[in-house]
């Protein structure tokens, strides 16, 4: 007899999940059913600062699969298609025609299998003139042409970039390329949340040294529009800025409507809570669903709380790990220890494991060591400045979380500490680790390392 799964979403997770169970089971073992309301299916929204920057010439460049390829492997792919309401009880789902317009009739589809990877929208706060002409978020391929096809038409060249995490940094970057004056309204102390305030504040120095105007402290009251309905300025309760176009990089949220709606579990954040087989928990899933991507909590290792970490790197590996499972086979995905990258022209910026707040609200009592240092050997041409910071418990010496900033070289030298806090190293073991070494990539005691011996020494003086 042959089973039907149903997926939820075409991109990174839902397409990994049908591919994945694909290639375990035959179509006449398996029936894959996938809907997406957009119209692009398998594309890297992470390319998209880069595609609207110039710095990836064409839109297709950032499809890994159309709908079609995906066809061609017998995944029925239904395209422009919003699932509308899913059934636990009766193991089917509700959909409709978004091309058909409003008078769409709607359709049930029934599962024995249901993989939901519906991912995150992003934050668009409900303010006066937020919908205005001129005034984009950046979520999808559409998204990036409709931004795209504004700059071409925008006869001026000022830009207001709303938030200041990794998608208005990016942004901001890309705005800068195509030649706008910028001007990056934030409501934090410092760009970059993700990091802590002392390194964020590397972050903001940096970037007003590119010509990017940075305001912190300011939150965005309303945009302010023209006579002729478009955006001519974004306002906060000090200022008005100037704006012929406007770029909302305020992050994003879970998509768990629908879960919502349906009775599934949602944790803390508003993501979908499953086990570590990304099967969703409790008796109305009762076992056939699965979830993966933007719209689940994970584990965080570090801390051993769920956290929602919105990544292309997770929701792949959860699409592999749910259609392995969908497919008869086995896999788990064990949880996360919150890496990321990013850059702003030449500067580079990372981070693994908790902030300091982080760790306070885990209950853990830290040390911190902030070092300067290199990326190649301080007498060999091109060596860019870095800083790396350093969080290890306080009794244990446990490493709890990294950051650095500087320029090229600096940012992939976080996986060394990714890896350390996977394997749930002290900073004194860390000092020990056998890195590469040649003066054209490191300094003799690589960067890592120095914020781990001093992270031990700092330690040591703590005591208990």
């Amino acid at each position: 007899m042959t089973e039907r799964l149903v997926v939820i979403g075409g991109d990174a997770a839902g397409m990994s999940a049908a591919s994945q169970a694909r290639r375990l089971k035959a179509p006449q073992e398996l029936e894959i059913v996938a809907f997406e309301r957009g119209t692009f299916t398998s594309f890297s929204a992470c390319g998209i600062p880069y595609w609207v920057g110039g710095e990836v010439s064409e839109r297709d460049d950032l499809i890994a699969r159309t709908p079609d390829e995906h066809r061609e492997r017998a995944i029925d792919v239904r395209m422009r298609t919003e699932v509308v309401e899913i059934d636990p009880a009766r193991r089917r789902v509700r959909s409709r025609d978004l091309a058909a317009g409003a008078q769409a009739a709607e359709t049930w589809t029934e599962y024995d299998k249901l993989v939901i990877a519906t991912g995150a929208r992003p934050v668009r706060p409900p303010l006066p003139g937020i919908d205005a002409p001129g005034v984009h978020g950046v979520q999808t391929l559409d998204d990036g042409q409709a931004l795209l096809d504004m700059l071409e038409r925008t006869r001026g060249r000022r830009a207001v970039v709303v938030g200041a995490g990794y998608i208005g940094v990016e942004m901001a970057e890309a705005l800068l390329n195509r030649g706008y004056e910028v001007t990056v309204v934030n409501r934090g102390e410092q760009p970059m949340s993700t990091l802590d305030p002392d390194m964020g504040r590397l972050v903001g120095d940096a970037m007003t040294g590119m010509g990017i105007t940075m305001v912190n402290d300011a939150e965005v009251t309303k945009v302010l529009t023209g006579e002729d309905g478009r955006v001519r300025a974004v306002a906060t309760e000090a200022a008005e800025y100037p704006a012929d176009v406007v770029v909302l990089g305020l992050g994003v949220r879970p998509e768990t409507e629908l879960a919502r709606a349906a009775g599934l579990p949602l944790g803390e954040h508003g993501g979908l809570l499953t086990d570590l087989s990304m099967r969703v928990r409790g008796p109305v899933a009762d076992g056939a669903i699965w979830a993966g991507g933007d719209c689940v909590e994970v584990l965080d290792l570090v801390s051993g709380r769920e956290r929602h970490i919105a990544l292309g790197t997770h929701a792949n590996k959860h699409g592999q790990v749910i259609g392995s499972n969908v497919g008869g086979g086995y896999a788990t995905f064990p949880g996360v220890v919150g890496t990321a990258v990013s850059k702003v022209c030449d500067l580079e910026i990372a981070r693994t494991g908790l902030r300091e707040k982080d760790a306070r609200a885990a209950g853990l009592r830290y040390v911190t060591a902030t070092i300067e240092s290199t990326s190649r050997a301080g007498y060999y041409p091109g060596a860019g400045l870095m800083t790396v910071k350093m969080l290890a418990e306080r009794r244990t010496g446990r490493l709890l979380g990294v950051q650095i900033v500087g320029r090229e070289g600096a940012a992939k030298r976080v996986d060394v500490a990714a890896v350390a806090l996977t394997a749930g190293m002290t900073v004194e073991r860390m000092t020990a680790l056998d890195l590469g070494y040649a003066p054209p990539f490191s300094p003799v005691w690589d960067p890592v390392l120095v914020a781990a011996r001093k992270a031990t020494a700092a330690v040591r003086e703590a005591g208990a």
